[in-house]
């Protein structure tokens, strides 16, 4: 029998948590975070099928690029309790197929 899910997660600073990190882990790519300096590598992470950044028309063209989207909202949220991005997971059952 399908289960189906869907939570909703705030990434917040006051909880330790980093912009850069979970966009670089969800990815499964490299990123620096300008904020502390630490890098977060997960290209050794499997099971990511796909990535897609969609941006609105009036977007900077920059933004296209994970790490400079992500470090824009870590340096513009100044707050130590700054609610950095939201994380909306989804689970789909097995037997739907990628098509």
């Amino acid at each position: 029998m399908a289960i189906y899910h869907c939570s909703i997660k705030i990434i917040s600073r006051g909880k330790g948590k980093s912009a850069v990190a979970a966009a670089a882990y969800r990815a499964g790519e490299k990123l620096t975070n300008d904020f502390d300096g630490e890098t977060h590598d997960y290209t050794h992470k499997g099971g990511v099928v796909h990535t897609e950044i969609l941006l609105p028309g009036h977007a900077p063209a920059a933004f296209s690029d994970r790490a400079v989207l992500w470090n824009a909202v870590e340096k513009i949220e100044k707050a130590k309790n700054a609610q950095l991005a939201r994380e909306i997971e989804i689970a789909l059952p097995r037997e739907l197929t990628r098509e």
